[in-house]
């Protein structure tokens, strides 16, 4: 859009400048030289074609300025994305931490049963009844049951 905003911008300013550097024999009249072909407009055919010259310069300036607000407003939501993206990250790393950290200390202390308050029944201890290998905390991962 930007580039074909230049274009019509180029190509209006170089009929304003081909008409202001024509030689004009009256005030009524104009000869405009393009490519070896003489025109000789009216006053009606250069109204004309002044107000198309600058219906493009116009039209030129018009595509620069949306495909700035388009790229700008591009530009706005890639960045946004990447901070957004950057937060998330930072929270998920917060979570990790915070996660590790619990584990290293569950890991440490020991774990001490609660006392009963005596409002309800106590839980019950936990089962030891176990095939004759006994507790899997006393087995090596891989070791075989005996």
């Amino acid at each position: 859009m930007i580039v074909l905003g230049l274009i019509l911008i180029l190509l209006a300013t170089g009929a304003i400048v081909l008409i202001s550097l024509e030689e004009s024999t009256t005030a009524s009249t104009a000869s405009l030289t393009v490519f070896d072909y003489t025109f000789q407009p009216n006053h009606l055919e250069m109204y004309l074609a002044g107000a198309a010259t600058a219906g493009v310069l116009l039209l030129g300036l018009a595509m620069i300025g949306s495909g700035y607000r388009r790229s700008s407003h591009r530009r706005r939501q890639m960045r946004e994305a990447r901070v957004e993206a950057h937060d998330r990250v930072a929270r998920l790393e917060d979570e990790k931490r915070r996660l590790e950290r619990k584990l290293t200390e569950s890991e440490t202390t020991p774990q001490v049963p609660r006392q009963h308050d005596g409002g309800t029944p106590p839980p019950p201890p936990p089962s030891d009844d176990r095939l004759v290998a006994g507790p899997a905390t006393h087995r090596r991962p891989g070791e075989p049951r005996v």
